[in-house]
């Protein structure tokens, strides 16, 4: 379907300012996700509107490893009083983590596995 130039600044608008996502506008008007974004992409570009700070949607959730600013800090005091060989320690042991965390798995303090799904968290 082809559709003016006003209408595909309106599908843009309804994009941008949330009332429907991309999906549900290539769905609605009969056109791909990627021209739905292209729509949005134009009314932004035409009103001179900053690009959206939201959240992504992803169809599959994967677990993922956030670290605080304020904890991480604090972690890095912790190092400034260890030695050298316990410096070293501790490095090989985030290398580790690192490892199993890329091939699927974690291991908690008591030794419990956690699996995760079969993609790689990288």
């Amino acid at each position: 379907m082809l559709y003016t130039k006003e209408e595909r600044l309106d599908i843009g608008r309804q994009i941008y300012n949330g009332e429907m996502t991309r999906y549900e506008a290539a769905e609605k008007y009969g056109i791909s996700d990627q021209t739905a974004r292209d729509y949005m992409r134009l009314y932004r570009f035409t009103n001179h509107l900053p690009p959206k700070q939201g959240r992504r949607p992803s169809s599959v959730e994967s677990p993922t490893i956030r670290m605080d600013v304020n904890k991480q800090q604090a972690d890095l005091s912790d190092l400034e009083g260890m030695t050298k060989e316990e410096l070293i320690q501790e490095l090989v042991k985030s290398r580790i983590r690192e490892a199993r965390l890329k091939k699927g798995y974690e291991v908690k303090g008591d030794g419990a596995i956690v699996l995760y799904d079969s993609k790689n968290i990288k």
